[in-house]
Parts: C-alpha cells; structure tokens; sequence
C-alpha cells in the first residue's frame, strides 16, 4: 500500500564546522557536491493522534494480510498501536514492544490500554543507554513503573538490555497475531520510517520465542515482592 505525502522544502542554511570552533567550515569547490535542502522541522503540537487514525481507515487489517507503510512523521509512532488496538476493539492477551526509547505520550497511551481492560499482559524491553539515563528520580523510568505497575488486572514488566529491536507485536484473545516492525521507536516523530503491519502467527511466534526470553533475563521488576511502584524503585536502588 502506497500512502501519499506532501512535504513544503525550505532552504537550509548549511553553515557549520567540523571539528571544533577553530576549524572552518566545509566548502564545496565545484558544482558536482551540493547542499541538500531540509524538510522544516513540524512542532509537536502538529503530532497528532488523529493522524495515526487516519491511517488506520486507510488499511483494512484481516487474516494474513500485509502492508509495507512509509510515515511521514505527522504522528508520534506509538500512537499507532493505541489506534489499531482500540479501533478494532482488540482484547489483547499479549503485548510485546521492543524500542530503543519512548517517552511520556506513550507511557500514558499505554496505561490507556492497560486501564481500559484491551491488554492484559504487556513486555517493554527498551535499550540499556535509556533505562541508564532515565532512572533518576525525576526521570521516565520511575514514571513508568508508578503508571504501568500498579493497574488492576493487568501484568507489566519492564526489561532493558543493549538492544536496538524495534518491534510491536499483539496476541488477542480471538486469535490475530499482529507483528509491527521497521525502523520507528515508539517516540518517534517528524522523521521519514518504514514500518510493516502484517498478520502472521508463525512470525509472531518466533519473535515471541527470543523476546520473551530477553524479557525474562534483563526484567526490572521482581514480581515475588509485593507492594507499589515507590517499594520496587527503593528495592531497584538498593535502599
């Protein structure tokens, strides 16, 4: 499926060095090399999560079906899965994401799913260099566990090893087997990727096989000590 995008080019100032502020900037001496010019960065606040429903009416998800998409960055990756999950009204039995890194919308759109009740069970495995650089107190990983650990009749768990899989893959209760993968994280935005959304039991299956064992060997949370996600980031940091 071949989706249709339209982009404005600005000019590009091209003016930088390399090297260091002693070194002066790269010049192109002859008419062979030139300066490519730059999509305009999109603000945020143009991301929007109708976009990724858009999407979604323009595919028809059914069994074995299969569709190599290009985003054109008008919509936070993850937003995606929410979209697909709620507009099928799927029940998801497993959820698996496998991302280099996220961030807040997608913490939350997540917590969405979880509190209403379309997963039961979800993985995250993101990369060590986030999980190292986001634990701190005020950071996204103490975010994550105080807003996924703690919903009723749902099962997290957060892994995090030295991984640049970037995967999201759901079971429902009725038997789809949905496989998303290419090259977006779930925070990705303003960027060209490709991604392809296919129903296949048999891939599903074999990713599930080695991301489930990567979730069980790098998880964070020790699911035999009870209590919220306050007592787990003590016990996570040795208090």
């Amino acid at each position: 499926m071949f989706l249709q995008m339209n982009f404005e080019l600005k000019p590009f100032n091209f003016d930088f060095n390399f090297g260091g502020k002693d070194k002066k900037p790269f010049e192109f001496p002859t008419a062979r090399y030139f300066v490519p010019e730059q999509l305009p960065e999109v603000s945020e606040e143009y991301l929007k999560y109708s976009d990724a429903e858009k999407l979604i009416d323009k595919i028809d998800l059914h069994r074995n079906c299969r569709y190599f998409v290009i985003l054109n960055g008008s919509f936070i990756f993850g937003d995606l899965i929410e979209a697909i999950i709620t507009k099928y009204d799927f029940h998801v039995k497993k959820l698996t994401i496998s991302t280099l890194s996220l961030n807040q919308n997608n913490v939350d759109s997540l917590v969405n799913l979880l509190e209403g009740g379309y997963v039961e069970n979800l993985d995250l495995i993101i990369s060590w260099f986030f999980f190292a650089h986001e634990r701190h107190k005020d950071g996204l990983i103490p975010y994550i566990y105080e807003k996924l650990d703690n919903i009723e009749n749902t099962n997290f768990q957060l892994s995090a090893c030295r991984s640049h899989c970037k995967i999201a893959q759901f079971e429902t209760f009725d038997g789809v087997y949905l496989n998303i993968h290419g090259s977006a994280n779930l925070r990705t935005s303003d960027n060209l990727e490709q991604i392809v959304i296919e129903d296949n039991k048999s891939l599903y299956q074999w990713n599930d096989e080695w991301l489930s064992a990567i979730s069980k060997k790098y998880r964070t949370i020790n699911k035999n000590i009870s209590g919220g996600s306050k007592e787990l980031w003590k016990t996570l940091k040795g208090e």
